[in-house]
C-alpha cells in the first residue's frame, strides 16, 4: 500500500482540499499573492487546521454539531469568517462513512435524517461566524430559534444560495458538475492548480455566485457570470487570450474593496477537492503548481 492508498481520516482530507483551494490562484480571491483587507492566505491556512478535529468526528457528532465546532475553532484562530461556507458545505460530506460512495442518492439518505437540532447548531454557527451579505428573512431567520429540520431550513434559501440547494438536491452540483470539472481539467491540463482554476471558472460561468448575490444584487451576480463565460469563449486559461480575459475579471472581481469575491465559487471548490480526494480520484502527491507565466 502505499501512502496516498492508505486510510485517511475526514479531518486530514478536509484539511488537505481547503489547503489545496486557498493555494490555488484564483480569480477574484484570497491566495498566497492576493490578500484582502484585514485576512491573508495565512489566515484561510489555520482555518483549515483548526476544523480538523469536528470533521473527523463529523460521523458520530453529526451534521450540524459538526460545523459548529469547525465554526468555532476558527474563530478561536483567526477571530473572523474565513470558512462558514466551507464548514457548511463539507461537514455532510465527512458524515458519510468511508466505505460508503458519495452519491446524490446516498446524500438524500444522510439529509432526510437530519434535525431541528442540527438546524439550532448551524444557526449558532452563522451567528458566530456573521457571514457579510446576511440579512433577515420571512421564515426560519437564523437570529431566531428555528422550528423545522436542517434540510427544510436550506430549502427555503435554495433559490438563491448554491450551499443551501446542495442540501435539497443531494449535493448533485457538487458530485455530477463540479468533481468531474475538476477531475477533468486534471487530466487535460497537468496540475491541480491549473485544475482548480478551470473549475472555478467552469462554475462562475454557469451559476451566478451567491457571495456576490448576497453583496451585491442578482444583476451584478448575473453580470460576473457572463463575465466568466467571456473567458471561456476566449479560450479560458489555455489560451493567451483567454488568460488576458481572465486577468481583466480577477481585477473586475478585487474592485470596490473585494465585494465581488466569488466566495461561494470557492466553497464549492472546496467541496469538489474533498470529494476528490476521498474517492482517491485525485491522490495528496498530484502535481500542484502550475509553471505558467503570464498568470495571477
Amino acid at each position: 500500500m502505499t501512502p496516498d492508498e492508505g486510510p485517511r481520516s475526514m479531518g486530514e482530507l478536509a484539511q488537505m482540499a481547503c489547503i489545496w483551494e486557498v493555494m490555488a490562484r484564483k480569480m477574484g480571491n484570497v491566495h498566497p499573492r492576493a490578500s484582502f483587507c484585514g485576512t491573508t492566505a495565512t489566515d484561510f491556512l489555520l482555518s483549515a487546521v483548526a476544523i480538523h478535529s469536528a470533521m473527523t468526528e463529523a460521523c458520530s457528532l453529526g451534521i450540524g454539531q459538526t460545523i459548529y465546532r469547525a465554526v468555532a475553532a476558527t474563530q478561536s484562530v483567526v477571530h473572523q469568517n474565513t470558512n462558514l461556507g466551507i464548514c457548511l458545505i463539507v461537514a455532510p460530506l465527512a458524515a458519510v462513512a468511508l466505505d460508503e460512495s458519495l452519491t446524490p442518492p446516498t446524500m438524500r439518505r444522510v439529509l432526510d435524517c437530519l434535525t431541528r437540532d442540527d438546524t439550532e447548531w448551524v444557526y449558532r454557527a452563522i451567528r458566530l461566524a456573521q457571514p457579510g451579505g446576511l440579512g433577515d428573512v420571512p421564515e426560519q431567520d437564523v437570529h431566531v430559534l428555528p422550528t423545522v429540520p436542517l434540510r427544510e431550513a436550506m430549502q427555503l434559501a435554495a433559490d438563491r444560495d448554491m450551499i443551501a440547494r446542495q442540501y435539497v438536491h443531494g449535493f448533485a452540483d457538487v458530485l455530477e458538475f463540479g468533481v468531474p470539472k475538476l477531475c477533468e481539467a486534471f487530466q487535460r491540463l497537468g496540475s491541480l492548480e491549473a485544475a482548480i482554476i478551470d473549475c472555478q471558472l467552469a462554475w462562475m460561468a454557469t451559476f451566478s455566485d451567491s457571495l456576490i448575490a448576497r453583496k451585491n444584487g442578482l444583476a451584478i451576480a448575473e453580470d460576473v457570470r457572463l463575465r466568466a463565460r467571456d473567458v471561456q469563449s476566449r479560450g479560458g486559461i489555455t489560451t493567451s487570450d483567454g488568460r488576458v480575459a481572465a486577468h481583466a475579471l480577477d481585477r473586475f472581481l478585487r474592485s470596490d474593496g473585494n465585494k465581488l469575491n466569488p466566495g461561494t465559487t470557492a466553497d464549492l471548490i472546496a467541496a469538489c477537492l474533498f470529494v476528490a480526494l476521498r474517492e482517491k480520484m485525485i491522490a495528496p502527491s498530484a502535481l500542484f503548481h502550475w509553471p505558467i507565466e503570464d498568470w495571477l
